[in-house]
């Protein structure tokens, strides 16, 4: 995707602006500014957000965001909450968004579509709805059976469709189960995909299967330029607070795994998707970061949930990321701006 150049000047602005803290500023003068490895270094960060409120709306919960083709922001909470947000990254609108019946989602994942609509995960059956800027829904997109939480080996709840993202020809789509199947080892993920159809509306595609990091599960994923995936994985422990890892995932030779009834990272007839680590996001410069969590061994990291391609000049790409606070008051609501270069195929 490609940020019209005034919102480029903006967002390049707030990350060095005094609101967008450099994460690298107290870092130590041998290290490359904001360096978290030969892939990925960390731009600025900003709490800005944190604890405030929009309209008599808490601003917060966020899990998703995303960048529409003429480069606004939308930031995603999981309480059905959809915010615009402005050239200075702070909300400019709200909507609630609703089920069938009216009632909230958890809604973890969204994809602004060519014509302005919105589709959003929701991780709670799983599923996939469309709605309109305003927030009305206006359709609801198929699930193989074999994800649904009510399938007997299928998806368990609240662990399902957490990342969603688009390819940048807007063919496919593809959702990313943030937990495994109950047929499946646990340390498998599977990411589904639909194909658009000459009338415009999304199929059932191809089922790619993926192995995460022990203890992980993916958080959000985006599209790539070239037909590979940024995975996002995290985690959380007692002793070390909240971690996160970054690779880069490649469905090239993968196989469709939507008939294979249990998923296994050591089988032989399943191609799996290939995967490279870009960071482990614990060796970012922390700089003046804080954190309010117990033990947290890297203060810059959080729950990260949300994650958005901004810019993209070859493999040169800069992400915006944000991390979820849960609406407590060991959390943060924060930021992330960095630049991410993509190793060759």
């Amino acid at each position: 995707m490609h940020i019209r150049s005034a919102l480029i000047a903006a967002l390049t602005a707030a990350v060095t602006a005094s609101t967008l803290t450099a994460a690298a500023g107290h870092a130590a003068a041998a290290d490359d500014e904001g360096t978290c490895s030969q892939q990925v270094s960390i731009r600025g960060y900003s709490d800005a957000l944190d604890k405030t409120s929009f309209q008599g709306t808490f601003v917060g919960n966020l899990s998703a965001l995303a960048v529409d083709r003429h480069g606004h922001i939308s930031a995603l909470s999981d309480r059905s909450l959809l915010f615009g947000l402005d050239r200075s990254l702070t909300p400019a609108s709200v909507v609630s968004l609703a089920d069938e019946a009216g009632q909230p989602l958890d809604s973890e994942g969204i994809v602004i579509d060519r014509d302005g609509t919105r589709l959003v995960s929701s991780e709670t059956e799983p599923s996939v709805r469309r709605y309109s800027a305003d927030g009305t829904l206006l359709a609801r997109l198929p699930v193989p059976a074999n994800l649904g939480v009510e399938s007997a080996g299928g998806g368990i709840r609240n662990r399902t469709f957490e990342g969603l993202t688009m390819d940048r020809a807007g063919r496919t789509l593809t959702a990313s189960m943030e937990g495994w199947l109950r047929s499946d080892g646990i340390d498998t993920r599977r990411f589904q995909t639909w194909q658009r159809q000459s009338d415009g509306e999304f199929a059932v595609g191809p089922q790619y299967a993926y192995v995460a990091e022990k203890g992980y599960g993916i958080s959000e994923i985006a599209a790539t330029h070239d037909g590979r995936y940024l995975v996002l994985e995290r985690s959380f422990a007692a002793d070390v607070g909240w971690t996160a890892k970054l690779y880069l995932a490649d469905p090239e030779s993968a196989s469709d795994v939507t008939s294979v009834n249990s998923l296994t990272s050591t089988q032989q007839d399943v191609r799996f998707m290939g995967r490279t680590l870009l960071a482990d996001l614990s060796d970012c410069p922390a700089g003046d970061a804080v954190s309010k969590v117990p033990h947290q061994r890297n203060p810059l990291i959080g729950n990260i949930e949300g994650m958005a391609i901004t810019e993209a000049h070859g493999k040169r790409l800069r992400v915006l990321m944000v991390t979820d606070d849960d609406e407590s008051a060991t959390s943060i609501t924060r930021l992330f701006a960095m630049d991410v270069r993509l190793p060759c195929r």
